[in-house]
Formats: C-alpha cells, sequence, structure tokens
C-alpha cells in the first residue's frame, strides 16, 4: 500500500492525481505545512527536505513530486513512454516544470504576500513567469500533450503551477492554448476525484 503525504498546494495536488490516473490503491494522510509539521523529526524521516510531497511505497521513501511521478510511472508501465522521443520530451516537460513553473510562480505568490512590497522581485517573477507560460504555451500551439504524442506525467506535472501562473498573472486570453489545455485537463475524471478528495481530506481537519 502507498502512502501519501501531500497538501493542497500545486506540488501536492500532482501525486494525488497521479494516483487516481493510474489506479493504484493509496492512504493520503494531509500534512498541513502552515504548522511546521513538516520540519519535525517524524516526518524529517520521510522526506529529510522538509516538504510535501512524499510517499512511502511498501517501506522505501521517495519524495519530491518528479521522482514520485516518475517512480509510479515505471512501477505501473503508464503515462510514461518506455523509450523513443516521446519519453524524453515527457522527461524534459517535467523538469521544465521542476525549474521552472514551480519556482518562479511560486515566488511570485511569495512576494505579492509578502509584509514588505519589492517592485523589482515583483516585477522579476511576473515577468519570468509569463515567460514560462509562453513556453507552454508555443508547444501547446503544435501538440495536444507536452510529450507530442499522449497525455502523460508532464502534463500532470505542469497542470496545478500553469492554472496557479495563468491566474496570477490573468493570462487566459493571452495563453488560450494553455487556458484550453488546462481546462481539458480539470475535466479529466480522475482529475476532478483527486482535487475533490484533497478538498474533503483538508474540510475534515
Amino acid at each position: 500500500m502507498i502512502e501519501l503525504y501531500t497538501w493542497t498546494t500545486p506540488n501536492g495536488e500532482k501525486p494525488v492525481i497521479m494516483l487516481e490516473e493510474i489506479g493504484l490503491p493509496y492512504e493520503m494522510a494531509l500534512v498541513d505545512i502552515s504548522t511546521g509539521i513538516q520540519k519535525q523529526a517524524a516526518f524529517l524521516e520521510i522526506n529529510p527536505n522538509g516538504r510535501i510531497p512524499a510517499i512511502s511505497d511498501d517501506g522505501e521513501r521517495v519524495f519530491e513530486s518528479g521522482a514520485i511521478l516518475i517512480h509510479l510511472a515505471e512501477k505501473t508501465g503508464k503515462l510514461l513512454p518506455k523509450d523513443g522521443r516521446e519519453r524524453m520530451e515527457a522527461l524534459s516537460w517535467t523538469f521544465f516544470q521542476v525549474g521552472g513553473t514551480g519556482p518562479m510562480i511560486g515566488q511570485l505568490h511569495h512576494f505579492r504576500n509578502a509584509p514588505e512590497k519589492i517592485p523589482y522581485a515583483l516585477k522579476r517573477y511576473e515577468d519570468e513567469s509569463r515567460r514560462l507560460l509562453g513556453v507552454l504555451e508555443s508547444r501547446l500551439q503544435r501538440n495536444d500533450w507536452l510529450s507530442g504524442g499522449d497525455y502523460s506525467i508532464a502534463d500532470i506535472m505542469n497542470f496545478s503551477w500553469a492554472r496557479s501562473g495563468l491566474d496570477a498573472v490573468d493570462g487566459h486570453a493571452t495563453f488560450p492554448m494553455l487556458a484550453k489545455w488546462v481546462e481539458r485537463i480539470g475535466e479529466r475524471d480522475a482529475v476532478k476525484r483527486a482535487l475533490a478528495k484533497l478538498k474533503a481530506a483538508k474540510a475534515d481537519l
């Protein structure tokens, strides 16, 4: 049985969506990161970096969302091609999110909500968020899914941050193909189940 430790953030949504898509049984424990519990010794045994998400799969820990999705894809043979160009594209767009949209859009939200408003930081992270959303827009003008083939872990990885980024920069009109892609993913049954489970679990805390 997979034990999932997560929260209702863009990074936290990814493994829930993945698990719903591939149909593996799992137990979900919400880790309220506003309390700092993820920095305590018990959780550091699961993720030494003290962040969500993380999983325990038959006693073996996996942390970082990209690593989790790759592990689950390889475990089941689903949502990641075994070889060829589409696999390389899926992995490339997976790590595009890890090193790009996640950090930049995350910092944009951070500085917008900071008690001290720093114009340079706000401009830098909004400009970079827009640039990265534009990269996704360009890709999706020529492809239905990021791998260039079927729906894959690359789409799951980028979905929540793209949705957050579009809202943050009011970019639905500027990036129409990206907005349509976000809408299509949001209409998938597995995605609806995942987001509903997270919402219900948080409401029960």
